[in-house]
């Protein structure tokens, strides 16, 4: 699920992805106002899109709640298994569950709030849950078409850049999130997700090779 291809450049970038979290996290730990960044991005746009806009706005917004993420998660699976594809399969399920899950914790570490103390918002969760989707399709992609470095890479980082892109104007047009916010959700993402693949394909390389050894004993 980790193409060898790509894992000296997602190693890397998946760490400076974290670290990327953990400074604007500790910059806004407990904040509930914009800052200067956010003031200068969302002046004329938050809460402020009008139709059609909105209707997108709003749709894009709906693939990251619970409904509209659950059915994305498992019409991917399905087109995995009927690929024949269970370990991308795992991935996806395991990458959305992990990000997602590695979002919210998040949220409750750093108290950042908007519109109220009840709305945690940093890191945006429907930026992280979607460029984790798009990335782990875009893996998948790269190991079954068997692309090299140079083009898996692009089309890895392409992906998360137009859906964490598409999510993260939804989120800030429509004044669910700070700027930073998407920023955050995004590198979680990117953190987040290389790391599952790689423990995936670690797990189920010790599994086939423990099937693998109970075969030849029951040989002998």
């Amino acid at each position: 699920m980790l193409p060898p291809s790509l894992r000296a450049w997602l190693g890397p970038i998946a760490a400076f992805a974290a670290l990327v979290v953990v400074v604007v996290g500790v910059l806004y730990a407990g904040h509930s106002e914009p800052g200067r960044v956010d003031s200068w991005i969302i002046r004329p746009t938050a809460d402020s899109v009008r139709p059609p806009w909105r209707h997108v706005a709003l749709a894009t917004d709906f693939l990251g709640e619970p409904a509209g993420a659950a059915t994305l998660v498992v019409a991917t699976v399905a087109g995995c298994l009927l690929l024949r594809r269970p370990r991308a399969a795992a991935l996806i399920v395991a990458g959305a569950g992990l990000t997602v899950a590695t979002a919210t914790l998040l949220k409750h570490l750093v108290g950042r709030t908007i519109h109220g103390d009840d709305n945690l918002s940093y890191p945006s969760g429907h930026t992280a849950f979607i460029t984790a989707l798009a990335l782990m399709v875009a893996l998948i992609a790269t190991g079954r078409l068997g692309l090299g470095r140079t083009a898996g890479t692009s089309l890895v980082l392409a992906a998360a850049l137009v859906a964490g892109a598409a999510m993260g104007w939804a989120q800030v047009a429509l004044g669910a999130h700070y700027p930073t916010d998407v920023l955050g959700g995004w590198c979680t993402a990117l953190a987040v997700v290389p790391a599952t693949a790689w423990l995936v394909d670690r797990v189920a390389d010790r599994q086939v090779d423990r099937m693998a050894d109970a075969g030849r004993r029951a040989r002998r």
